[in-house]
């Protein structure tokens, strides 16, 4: 179901016009403990193949994993990719443009995998220009990694991005926001309006993007205080919206009565 947290500027978006950007974990995809065992099912891939084509291209995702990462969860259904919030970012030409990894990411790493050694549940995921530590598996654990992750960012000059149950250090540079702007910038999105679909905290920036660009934002899961003007309940409730709007030719911020 499709409800509203704000009144948004607008509550009808005509496809021809629509540029669509999507967010992967918790959005397309379900959340899961271990994060490498993040999947879509064939249909997601499809209704994304078929978006693809019906809005000629003005479909991206931007995701804070990384583009290869991507790639291999959505079988390789859509072109344009952001990935690691947006310090990594994929064209409609299939360009690749990456923020150089800053010098302490790898010494950041390091310290919280020995974090990871001494407490079970912890997971690290290294990204080339960021590394994240997952603590869904150890909620116990979670003041010991924000303090530790708070620590380094001080001492490294690392941003420090915070999201469901993970921390990120990460490179300075783009985020989702500048992703989105980037895209818009550029064929075929040049002259749309963005529609993005996120979750996290990490997406709030882009919500506030995609309005000011004229367009709107959607929180995928609970109510919650965001910048998006609109919500959806799960990452299906995500692939039945996209579908409908393919089908109808527009796409809604509110259910039908």
């Amino acid at each position: 179901m499709l409800t509203r947290t704000k009144t948004p500027p607008r509550t009808v978006w005509d496809a021809a016009e629509t540029a669509l950007f999507l967010d992967l974990d918790g959005t397309l995809a379900p959340i899961v403990e271990v994060p490498s065992e993040a999947r879509v099912d064939d249909a997601c891939r499809e209704v994304l193949a078929r978006a693809r084509e019906r809005l000629a291209g003005r479909v991206a995702i931007v995701s804070g994993r990384t583009i290869d990462v991507v790639d291999n969860i959505l079988g390789g259904a859509v072109l344009c990719v952001a990935g690691v919030h947006g310090l990594q970012r994929r064209n409609a030409l299939g360009e690749v443009f990456e923020k150089p990894p800053h010098a302490r990411v790898a010494q950041a790493a390091a310290t919280l995998e020995a974090l990871a050694r001494k407490t079970p549940g912890l997971l690290v995921e290294t990204k080339g220009p960021s590394v994240a530590i997952h603590y869904r598996k150890a909620a116990s654990a979670e003041a010991a990694v924000l303090e530790a992750v708070e620590r380094i960012a001080q001492a490294s000059g690392l941003d420090l991005q915070l999201g469901k149950a993970v921390a990120e250090l990460r490179t300075p540079g783009p985020n989702k926001a500048t992703a989105i702007r980037r895209f818009m910038l550029e064929a075929p999105f040049r002259g749309a309006r963005p529609l993005f679909v996120g979750d996290d905290l990490t997406d709030e920036p882009a919500f506030a993007e995609a309005r000011r660009l004229g367009g709107a934002g959607l929180l995928v899961g609970q109510p919650r205080p965001t910048k998006a003007q609109g919500r959806l309940e799960d990452p299906a409730g995500v692939v039945a919206w996209i579908a409908r709007g393919l089908d109808t030719g527009r796409f809604e911020l509110e259910a039908a009565p």
